[in-house]
């Protein structure tokens, strides 16, 4: 293989990386998701179409936080590889690469699904850009701002199929965003040392471990109900509704057992292991029982 070639598929690799694929995929996992469930269908061609540019959409924003916290992403193990802490990529390049996926993705968005849709990828893009981003040097509640992109995609695949916003869709929305804080708090816990030495706030650096375990045990019981709450609505059947309480009650009971034990890092390691299988579980569900309760719905 040629230099150029090599050269070529180095940074190939390099720009894939800077859209963090793992959690993009996660996020259109959960798109897909509200687009299953919505009382109304896209064709698969404009259903395609959306999830495409959406993934252009996230990639954007990802780039530009990649953009923007170079500099901090050399203070953390687990981002200091990346390509520009690492050096191996002009940040033009990378600010060039964010701003042209986002130019055809957001217009691409638009003319594949509607209105509003294009307007709430939009509303993500900036929030987790402009907001998110340059807050997480300020206050520890940059989580809480962060957790609205994080959780609009559900809410953009419902809005995609219907063109409008009903109460499962702020279910849908209401379950991605409190799932996140003991998520993010998790992180946050065991990678305590490298928020330190990277200036950033977070809930254990600002408020301690203690409150940290608190956050976790109060959003993993709101969430309980939460996600149970696609049953009542119709838009899920009895099997989501018993997945939905047992793996609410097991994120509930790992997140209880951290904060009666006084647990650090290793048991939020675990947690944060154990809130990736409670989402690709409770979706799971939804996939399985609640598609097939929305065309019985549909049909009548």
């Amino acid at each position: 293989m040629s230099t150029g070639a090599v050269s070529l598929s180095t940074t190939a690799s390099d720009l894939l990386s800077l859209t963090k694929p793992r959690l993009s995929s996660l996020v259109l996992f959960t798109m897909a998701g509200g687009m299953w469930l919505a009382p109304a269908s896209l064709s698969p061609a404009r259903a395609a179409a959306a999830l495409l540019s959406t993934a252009g959409i996230i990639a954007a924003a990802n780039a530009l936080n990649c953009y923007l916290e170079r500099d901090v992403d050399r203070c953390m193990k687990r981002t200091r590889n990346r390509p520009l802490p690492a050096g191996r990529m002009d940040p033009a390049v990378a600010l060039w690469f964010a701003i042209s996926l986002a130019a055809i993705s957001l217009p691409a968005l638009a003319l594949a699904t509607n209105s509003l849709t294009a307007l709430l990828g939009l509303g993500s893009f900036a929030l987790y850009v402009f907001a998110y981003t340059p807050l997480k040097a300020r206050t520890w509640a940059a989580m809480f701002v962060g957790a609205i992109p994080g959780a609009m995609p559900t809410l953009m695949g419902w809005t995609a199929a219907t063109g409008s916003i009903g109460a499962p869709a702020l279910v849908l929305f209401a379950i991605l965003y409190f799932w996140q804080i003991p998520h993010f708090v998790a992180i946050a816990l065991f990678c305590k040392d490298e928020y330190a030495a990277a200036e950033l706030k977070s809930l254990p650096l600002s408020r301690g471990d203690a409150v940290s375990r608190a956050h976790i045990v109060a959003f993993c019981a709101v969430l309980v109900p939460v996600a149970f709450a696609l049953y009542p609505l119709r838009v899920a059947g009895p099997i989501y509704a018993a997945s939905a309480l047992v793996l609410g009650a097991g994120f509930l009971g790992m997140g209880c057992y951290g904060f009666w034990r006084r647990l650090g890092s290793a048991w939020a390691r675990q947690l944060f292991y154990v809130s990736l299988l409670y989402m690709a579980g409770l979706f799971t569900a939804l996939w399985i029982d609640g598609g097939t309760r929305v065309s019985r719905w549909m049909l009548r």
